[in-house]
């Protein structure tokens, strides 16, 4: 699954006629990089939710052919926010474990392996990095942990199984609200990732990625 429904306000007058997801980033719609990602680890059939301009999301990705994918959409007519986005588009994500990434983060994280790593009812993968870091989480023997003496933050992407949310009401509400509760019942497998990982969120994120070697790192 691909999270794709957020308005996008901090990247100012450059989501006021698109979604952030098609914002040109090193030439192509920033959601591609997404997309790449998950072929190269084997995926083949996507869900993306969908809200701001999911019009102009879906008429540029299509059916998600020429990718070498089937793309299912999950609109939503209110903004679900992260957690209740992944609770509606349950039915499309099926039984098995998925995988589930947002948009706007460019990482060459090979995400095949997280089947691997999933332990419990979740693996989430983690960043060290304390300008992103709102709650401090820490990974303990591939276990991941609350603390208060680290700055990890989640990287927005990992593995779920459908019994993560198996108490969630459906709505609105952050992802980051039910995995608390996992981490404190001790279900929820991590890793710290220190290879290429860029959150852009803002008209400046992107240009500093446009500008930076990870580009090369990426072949780009």
């Amino acid at each position: 699954m691909i999270l794709a429904a957020g308005l996008g306000k901090r990247m100012g007058a450059l989501t006021q006629q698109r979604p952030k997801p098609l914002l040109a980033v090193a030439g192509q719609p920033l959601i591609e990089y997404a997309i790449q990602r998950l072929v190269s680890a084997g995926v083949r059939e996507l869900v993306i939710n969908t809200h701001y301009f999911a019009e102009q999301i879906v008429a540029a990705l299509g059916d998600g052919r020429r990718y070498g994918v089937d793309i299912a959409y999950s609109y939503e007519p209110e903004l679900l926010e992260t957690g209740g986005g992944i609770v509606k588009a349950l039915p499309l994500l099926g039984d098995a474990p998925f995988v589930v990434v947002s948009a706007d983060v460019i990482t060459d994280y090979p995400l095949q392996q997280l089947s691997d790593k999933l332990k419990g009812l979740a693996h989430l993968v983690m960043v060290d990095h304390a300008v992103f870091a709102k709650d401090a989480y820490a990974v303990v023997n591939n276990r991941l942990m609350m603390s208060h003496k680290n700055t990890l933050t989640y990287a927005s992407f990992g593995m779920f199984t459908a019994d993560f949310f198996h108490d969630c009401v459906p709505g609105a509400f952050r992802l980051n609200d039910v995995l608390q509760r996992r981490v404190a019942e001790g279900v929820v497998s991590g890793e710290i990732y220190r290879g290429i990982w860029h959150n852009l969120g803002t008209a400046a994120d992107i240009k500093h990625f446009e500008k930076s070697r990870a580009r090369e790192d990426l072949n780009l």
